[in-house]
């Protein structure tokens, strides 16, 4: 996909949301309900929703430490951004086939959160790669 993104611009964004993944990710671990209420709602207490999140939160937590690691690298944070981009993808899809039985506030919510950080993985990433040199 092309993009017509300053890479400065892109750089700042997905570091910015490589930021915000990483501290929901931490977030989620110790205090793993945060997660998993808006996927399982009001319900989603005791330990399957508490593994859920804690198990979200340790992904998100791996994806945006590993994406900042790698700010100094483009091809490197390319392949993080990427990463990330593929696991909202995957949250993005699974809250579309269970859209009608999720919570009303809660699926729009991971809906938009887990879209708009694929799109802006999508959007970031050439620009990114061509900030390289690549």
């Amino acid at each position: 996909m092309p993009s017509h993104l300053p890479p400065r611009t892109a750089r700042t964004a997905v570091l910015g949301i490589a930021l915000a993944r990483a501290g929901l990710g931490l977030a989620a671990l110790v205090n793993p309900e945060l997660v998993a209420r808006p996927w399982v709602g009001e319900g989603g207490r005791g330990d399957g929703p508490a593994v859920l999140g804690r198990a979200l939160g340790g992904r998100d937590l791996a994806l945006g430490l590993g994406a900042l690691a790698a700010a100094a690298d483009p091809q490197a944070l390319s392949a993080w951004v990427l990463a990330g981009g593929l696991a909202d993808v995957v949250d993005a899809t699974v809250t579309i086939a269970f859209y009608p039985r999720l919570p009303r506030r809660g699926r729009v919510l991971v809906l938009a959160a887990a879209g708009g950080a694929a799109i802006g993985a999508a959007l970031c990433t050439p620009a990114i790669r061509r900030g390289s040199g690549s």
